[in-house]
């Protein structure tokens, strides 16, 4: 018989945290191995018990889920990292993604679900909600102009290159050493000669572009 796999569950609500507890330990194929309720306790837990998959919430005390799913990947690349969370944004989806997580699950997924995600993920998987992954790659698919970025002046498409490396706002105003408010403003621009509605789309439209320009070359 093969060893369960072992889980480290993270999440601030103990009546949820209780649930998910409950409905993987009642499957011989997994053993919740700790359970954590802030992003820095997730992070000390994992690095002390080495777990084969981490669940955890975005919503959290402290650094949060998406911060504590960066560090876990950085120390622990073996670790299987999956965000079960209530949001449903492209900007949250895209974060957890560049941190490191390896699945991304709404949590009004059944407990049979949420047992077969688990265990794809840990297996080497990588899964996100149906209706988000249609979403994401809607937006790839999504028609541009071709002289959008012609428009962009130098500075706004420095700004647009970082943002598409997951940069947030203060981390591209002290890469180019700008005010975060110079950093918003360019922002707004380009959102606008990109005629797009979000950081995230911005982003989405400047990764498919850089793929095209590798694929000519």
């Amino acid at each position: 018989m093969a060893e369960p796999i072992r889980v480290l569950l993270a999440d601030d609500h103990p009546l949820f945290r209780e649930g998910v507890a409950h409905t993987l330990a009642s499957d011989p194929g997994f053993q919740v191995v700790a359970e954590a309720d802030s992003g820095e306790a997730a992070v000390a837990l994992a690095a002390e018990l080495a777990p084969e998959l981490v669940l955890l919430d975005i919503n959290m005390p402290g650094i949060g889920g998406i911060a504590a799913a960066e560090r876990i990947a950085a120390a622990m690349p073996h670790v299987r990292i999956m965000m079960l969370t209530v949001n449903d944004n492209d900007d949250s989806l895209l974060a957890a993604l560049k941190a490191g997580a390896h699945g991304y699950v709404l949590k009004g997924v059944s407990s049979a679900e949420l047992r077969a995600i688990a265990r794809r993920i840990a297996a080497g998987e990588a899964y996100v909600t149906p209706t988000l992954a249609a979403e994401m790659l809607a937006e790839f698919a999504r028609p541009r102009a071709t002289d959008a970025f012609s428009d962009l002046s130098a500075r706004e498409a420095e700004v647009l290159e970082l943002l598409s490396r997951g940069m947030s706002n203060r981390e591209i105003g002290d890469q180019l050493q700008l005010a975060e408010k110079t950093v918003k403003h360019h922002m707004t621009n380009i959102l606008q000669k990109l005629q797009v509605r979000s950081r995230t789309e911005a982003a989405i439209v400047a990764l498919r572009r850089s793929t095209k320009g590798a694929e000519r070359r």
